[in-house]
C-alpha cells in the first residue's frame, strides 16, 4: 500500500492498481481452489457415490444439492469474495492514509 501511494498521487491509477492486485490474487486462489476441489466434481458422476458422508454441511437440507452448493461456494463464491474483501481493505486504508497525511 506505501509503495503503491508512494509511486504516484493519482488516485484512479492507485484505485486501478488495487483492482488489478485483487483480480489476480483471487484468481490465484481460483486456481488452487480448482486443484482441491476440482477432483471432488467427479463424484457428482457416480452413481454409488455416497453423499451424506462426504464431510461438507448439509446447507441444502439434501445430500447431493448440498454437494454441488459446496463445490460452488468454494470454486466459485470463496474467490470473489477474497477479492471484494481484498478491494474493500485497500479501500479504507487509503481513506485512512490520506486522512491521517492530510491531519499531520
Amino acid at each position: 500500500m506505501r509503495k503503491l501511494t508512494s509511486e504516484t498521487n493519482n488516485l484512479n491509477e492507485i484505485l486501478n492498481k488495487s483492482v488489478k492486485y485483487g483480480i489476480i490474487s483471487s484468481l490465484i486462489t481460483f486456481l488452487f481452489m480448482l486443484l482441491i476441489w476440482g477432483i471432488s466434481i467427479m463424484n457428482f458422476f457416480n452413481k454409488h457415490y455416497d453423499f451424506k458422508n462426504f464431510g461438507n454441511p448439509l446447507i441444502l437440507y439434501d445430500p447431493k444439492a448440498s454437494f454441488v452448493g459446496w463445490i460452488v461456494l468454494m470454486i466459485l463464491i470463496s474467490p470473489f469474495l477474497q477479492l471484494l474483501t481484498t478491494i474493500f481493505s485497500f479501500y479504507i486504508t487509503l481513506v485512512i492514509n490520506k486522512n491521517n497525511d492530510n491531519t499531520a
